[in-house]
């Protein structure tokens, strides 16, 4: 019992020492309620919340079609609405980027706030608070925003070098880690893997058929029972399986922010490699532990890690620009 009581305080303790790691983070001339008086009698983030609000009574997987757009965005030069821009060579033309959904609630926003306030409200700054907001709504936690980012007039698919979903634990944390983000950041932002799903050429090769390289080979680290159901059902070892669905969580979770994606990772039944590295690698493992089972843990937690990634390497001031659209420059 005693044992257990400490390793319950260890953990709250280590759980105290991320929150504040996580709040440490700050970026110039971003503030919250940046639009406040600045849209002609509008407010600005009530907009972005009711149409967003709209499209997910329509269509719930638009949160998880946010989220990562969220991801790829911010990842390659910071939040910037690169990744918005149309055109040969620009980012959304990458080959991680070809999948990424969501582009036209952005532009709904933004056509909206145009009609209210012309040039007022930055591309960047509507992902943010549409994922915001989104997140929200699939069951994560309410959680403010600061906002005030510019437009980039830059967007090449060159510079859109993605983690691969290959990564191991170590890997992975250290691309994160030239964000400026933590290993706890790093494990919390792949916890959006609770929300979503990927295509079966995503595994089909690194766990099911050709494990290590060898043909014929699956996964050893991977649950029995979730690899005969994978290939027999959802991804057979045929090319016509490749484009089929394969959820990141559990079905019933898969459009629900919750730490059932940890759970997954400690019963070995995450999906792509890099989720189930984080409990091969003891630097990880011990926080997968403390988010599955602490109920309400990365619900509460999650949101810092977004907001953590929403601030890098932002533009600000007079940097760049706001675009009139978000799908070219002006």
């Amino acid at each position: 019992m005693a044992s257990a009581a400490h390793n319950g305080a260890t953990a709250a303790l280590m759980a105290a020492v991320a929150v504040l790691a996580l709040a440490a983070v700050s970026s110039a001339q971003l503030q919250y309620g940046f639009y406040k008086g600045k849209c002609n009698g509008s407010d600005v983030e009530a907009v972005v919340r009711s149409i967003v609000r709209a499209r997910f009574a329509r269509e719930n997987p638009i949160a998880a079609y946010l989220l990562r757009m969220q991801f790829h965005e911010c990842v390659i030069n910071g939040c910037d609405g690169g990744l918005l821009i149309d055109g040969p060579g620009t980012e959304k033309t990458a080959p991680p980027n070809l999948s990424v959904k969501g582009y036209d609630v952005v532009a709904d926003i933004k056509a909206e706030l145009e009609r209210r306030c012309p040039g007022v409200v930055s591309c960047s700054d509507i992902q943010i608070l549409a994922t915001r907001d989104a997140v929200a709504l699939a069951g994560g936690a309410a959680y403010s925003v600061r906002t005030g980012r510019r437009d980039r007039r830059r967007s090449l698919a060159s510079d859109a070098k993605l983690p691969s979903p290959e990564f191991t634990a170590a890997q992975t944390v250290a691309y994160y880690g030239k964000l400026g983000l933590s290993a706890f950041d790093t494990v919390l932002l792949l916890g959006g893997h609770t929300l979503g799903a990927t295509h079966c050429n995503m595994i089909k090769d690194s766990r099911l058929y050709k494990y290590g390289g060898r043909p014929g080979a699956t996964d050893p680290g991977m649950d029995p029972t979730y690899a005969f159901v994978y290939k027999k059902y959802v991804c057979p070892n045929v090319p016509s399986s490749d484009n089929n669905l394969v959820f990141l969580d559990d079905p019933w979770s898969a459009l629900k922010v919750d730490n059932h994606y940890y759970k997954n990772l400690q019963l070995h039944r995450g999906v792509l490699p890099c989720d189930q590295n984080l409990y091969k690698d003891g630097a990880t493992r011990w926080i997968v532990d403390l988010l599955a089972n602490n109920s309400g843990l990365f619900t509460s937690l999650f949101p810092q890690a977004l907001i953590k990634l929403s601030e890098v390497n932002v533009l600000t001031g007079t940097q760049g620009e706001i675009r009139k659209v978000c799908n070219r420059f002006n």
